[in-house]
């Protein structure tokens, strides 16, 4: 099993995030993570999609997403050729005496504290996965009451791989 992050330019349609993870329904494939916004031009949303599977699989899910009429392209994020990044929110229960600890590893980890209370704290931190496990883990200590993840989100590196849409709908390269 291999894990692809695709990212996905699609038109900003209503039911566009239905019509593709009806498609992962349908076919009996599982999305690991789903994050999308809409773009810099308001007629398009990013979708980014991570997917498990063998080789035939992956390669599956692409054409078939490929053949969405709102699909306008789709970019294979390959580690190293893409900046990828995912967002969780932790409330985490927290005495007087625990918060200094916690607000330790907080700032080892450049996480942001967003809300604190009598008997809690709330965390914000964005980073790779791996650095969200590990500082998970670190936090294992304490009684974890909610968490909330975004989702991968990525773009690939450099421009070689830009593509602007006139306002015509036409798509062109850098």
């Amino acid at each position: 099993m291999r894990r692809q992050v695709l990212s996905l330019l699609v038109e900003n349609n209503p039911g566009v995030t239905s019509h593709i993870s009806g498609l992962f329904s349908r076919r009996g494939y599982n999305i690991d993570s789903f994050s999308s916004g809409v773009t810099a031009d308001p007629r398009y949303t990013r979708i980014t999609i991570v997917a498990s599977g063998d080789e035939q699989i992956l390669e599956q899910i692409e054409k078939q997403l490929a053949k969405l009429e709102d699909v306008v392209d789709i970019k294979l994020l390959k580690p190293g050729l893409s900046v990828t990044r995912e967002l969780i929110m932790v409330k985490i229960r927290a005495r007087d005496a625990q918060r200094q600890p916690i607000m330790n590893v907080t700032e080892i980890f450049h996480g942001k504290i967003v809300d604190v209370t009598a008997d809690s704290m709330v965390i914000e931190l964005t980073g790779q996965q791996d650095k969200l496990e590990a500082f998970l883990d670190l936090l294992s200590d304490y009684e974890i009451l909610e968490l909330a993840r975004t989702g991968i989100t990525g773009l690939s590196r450099g421009t070689s791989d830009v593509k602007m849409i006139d306002e015509n709908g036409r798509m062109y390269s850098l």
